[in-house]
């Protein structure tokens, strides 16, 4: 495995050192699928999209994704979209805009538009099926598919140079992860030269790494196409009446036997795994916010080589007031966003999105706290997700007593607490049983 590994780093310097490696990129569609609903993150995925929720104090979580793109010198990006787009297509028009169309950069929306029939998008691989004559129109050499709902950072175009060189007609990213989380993800089997022998859809017995008994191949959701075969078994897949047109449970599986199929490892230079996250549940959400926190985090937003780019928001600089004894605004181990006014108030070891307000005498720990959210004085919040906009009032305690925390708001079998406007009674969506119609003040 190492020997192979070795190969593909090999493979991987020559097309960066000619002009092989520039067309490639140049000559490379890459789709990110954005249209999940997300339904495991609860109330965070009520009204918005599984990628257009916030992130890390001032992103999105499809800006992870795009920015790998834009880094990477891959330009040409189509972004799928269906469930519930309004706020992901907002965002994307304001943070994404920046694209050069005259010298063929973009960042194109793809909404589902019942372009092959009145069926809206059954699956991944439907997705794109049913958008394949936008797909031939731009002419791509090799299509890059991705989900726009996991945050790491990944240069693409190190991946495409290794299936390339190899011949491969598709190849799949993957990470090692412990053979007991690899039950929820894809799980590919390797020989020695990376070509995938075997792949799983959320197996009960995860089949580990050889040499390696505890870990397992997983499948990031990242896959690179040679076009024709692409289109190939895109066509079948939508022919075949028993598939669920999925790349995981339809297209990857049936790919092992009909064509070169590859696993890509997603390694750091010194061939240990690299950082990469499902945020798919509240659990893992917090959790990878929280990573944030440590003086050295793996996920490295502060690198100026690699930057995560969104939309910037006009806010002036976080404020801390108030020095006295029993009265101070301070943050320790902490994330805080432009706009903040802390108060008088504790902030330890979280994360506070911008234009939030916090009053004194709040002590607030190990929590995410979203976009302008207001809290008021002498509350206590501990391992909590706050959602966008909600108005906590004076003395609530959330955290503390999980029995009476989840009469009124979500706990997670970790004991985390996610509270959203609509369990503190703040709606904010109009909503006219009469007409069974809902209208979008803000998301």
């Amino acid at each position: 495995m190492k020997e192979s590994f070795k190969k593909q780093a090999k493979n991987y310097r020559y097309y960066t050192d000619s002009n092989t490696g520039s067309e490639l990129t140049r000559s490379t569609l890459v789709l990110v699928l954005a249209g999940g609903q997300g339904s495991r993150l609860k109330g965070l995925t009520k009204w918005r999209a599984k990628p257009a929720v916030p992130f890390g104090g001032k992103y999105r979580i499809i800006d992870f994704a795009l920015s790998n793109c834009v880094n990477s010198g891959l330009r040409r990006i189509g972004v799928l979209t269906q469930y519930k787009s309004h706020s992901l297509i907002r965002h994307l028009q304001r943070a994404w805009g920046f694209m050069r169309a005259e010298i063929g950069e973009f960042v194109e929306l793809i909404p589902a538009q019942q372009r092959v029939d009145n069926e809206w998008y059954r699956g991944t691989a439907d997705a794109l099926y049913q958008n394949i004559d936008i797909i031939r129109r731009h002419g791509p050499e090799n299509v890059i598919v991705l989900g726009g709902d996991h945050i790491y950072t990944m240069d693409y175009s190190k991946m495409l140079y290794v299936h390339a060189a190899s011949g491969a007609d598709l190849t799949v990213g993957c990470i090692e992860v412990p053979c007991e989380e690899a039950k929820g993800f894809g799980v590919m089997s390797v020989d020695e030269d990376f070509r995938i022998t075997k792949f799983s859809e959320k197996p009960s017995d995860p089949e580990p790494v050889p040499g390696k008994p505890d870990k397992s191949l997983a499948s990031m959701g990242i896959y690179i196409f040679s076009t024709a075969y692409l289109y190939a078994s895109l066509i079948e897949d939508a022919e075949d009446p028993n598939s669920a047109h999925d790349f995981g449970k339809d297209i990857v599986p049936k790919s092992i036997s009909a064509c070169d199929a590859r696993a890509y490892p997603f390694l750091q230079d010194d061939g240990t795994p690299a950082y990469w996250r499902d945020v798919g549940t509240v659990d893992s959400y917090w959790k990878a916010n929280m990573e944030l926190c440590a003086i050295e985090p793996e996920l490295n937003l502060y690198a100026r080589d690699w930057p995560i780019w969104t939309y910037q928001t006009q806010h002036p600089p976080a404020k801390f007031i108030f020095d006295d004894d029993d009265v101070r605004g301070q943050a320790i181990d902490s994330l805080v966003s432009g706009g903040c006014i802390i108060s008088g108030a504790l902030v330890k070891r979280s994360v506070i999105f911008f234009a939030t307000e916090i009053e004194r005498g709040t002590v607030i720990k190990d929590s995410v706290i979203l976009p302008k959210v207001s809290i008021g004085q002498n509350c206590r919040i501990s391992r909590a997700v706050i959602d966008k906009a909600c108005h906590i009032e004076d003395g609530m305690v959330i955290g503390e007593d999980l029995e009476a925390d989840s009469k009124r708001f979500h706990v997670t079998e970790n004991g985390i607490v996610l509270v959203t406007p609509e369990m503190l009674g703040q709606h904010l969506y109009v909503v006219d049983k009469q007409e069974l119609t809902a209208s979008l003040i803000t998301a």
